[in-house]
């Protein structure tokens, strides 16, 4: 589950395959298909879909995501390599401070805690909210002095985490707070940012069947040459793809202004 966002069970989200088949029937049928011969391979609808994945990611805000996830420390091991979705580690937490298990763990659950304090043992009488506010500010001055919090280094290019930390015999099980790329499933089932992907994926299209028309100039037929309309597609292609860029700039697909920050 991601922060900020409102769970969703991905069994219940449109699979990729069939968005990406949704979009490439749009192509086609947008381009005059089954009216005239369109001259694109699967091969260039996948590069289309894919390159319009691309630059979503590299222009809009709301292609990442902030989340936590968990990782498996391993004894006298200090780097690891964190998938490739991985964009920014923002801070490492282990899940208790002290010994890792055992009595002198310190394991601090804030809601139980609050509900303890108070509900249940002073309840009706002033004092159960600073009871517990105490405490939660005990718990983080804790971590700072005691290691609750893990040190680290994260390499951006090959993902790359190295920890400063030594790991014990038993291992640990850390806490990971990150910035990552949503995913292609949920970028796709989107309502607002489908129809931004479909239409770039169109235009790059357009681009791709105006270069290799644009080679040729005409070709041959029964009634004589026939011109082919290959500048035309490219410039329509371009400036089509520049507009889309240029409406990524007034959040049309539901981005946030600086919703994306590190530091």
């Amino acid at each position: 589950m991601s922060e900020g966002n409102v769970p969703v069970d991905p069994a219940s989200m449109p699979q990729v395959e069939d968005r990406k088949k949704e979009i490439k029937d749009y192509i086609m049928l947008r381009l005059g298909d089954q009216i005239v011969d369109v001259e694109l391979d699967k091969e260039h609808l996948d590069l289309a879909i894919k390159q319009a994945l691309i630059k979503y990611r590299q222009k809009a805000a709301n292609s990442t995501e902030e989340s936590f996830i968990f990782l498996d420390l391993v004894k006298d091991t200090s780097e690891y390599i964190l998938p490739k979705e991985i964009l920014e580690v923002r801070a490492i937490y282990r899940r208790g401070i002290g010994s890792v298990t055992g009595t002198t763990a310190s394991q601090f659950e804030p809601f139980a805690s609050g509900y303890l304090n108070t509900y249940m043992l002073v309840a009706g009488r002033v004092g159960g909210l600073v009871n517990y506010e105490l405490f939660a500010a005990y718990q983080k001055l804790a971590m700072t002095m005691f290691g609750g919090y893990i040190m680290f280094l994260f390499n951006r290019a090959n993902k790359k985490l190295t920890i400063q930390r030594k790991i014990p015999e038993s291992g640990e099980v850390a806490i990971l707070h990150v910035y990552n790329h949503r995913p292609d499933q949920v970028l796709l089932a989107d309502h607002q940012i489908f129809p931004w992907i479909q239409e770039y994926a169109y235009s790059f299209s357009k681009l791709i069947l105006g270069q290799a028309y644009a080679k040729h100039g005409s070709i041959i037929g029964p009634q004589g040459p026939t011109n082919l309309n290959g500048s035309e597609l490219k410039q329509e292609g371009q400036q089509e793809m520049q507009k889309l860029e240029e409406d990524l700039k007034t959040y049309v697909d539901g981005s946030t202004p600086l919703s994306f920050i590190i530091g």
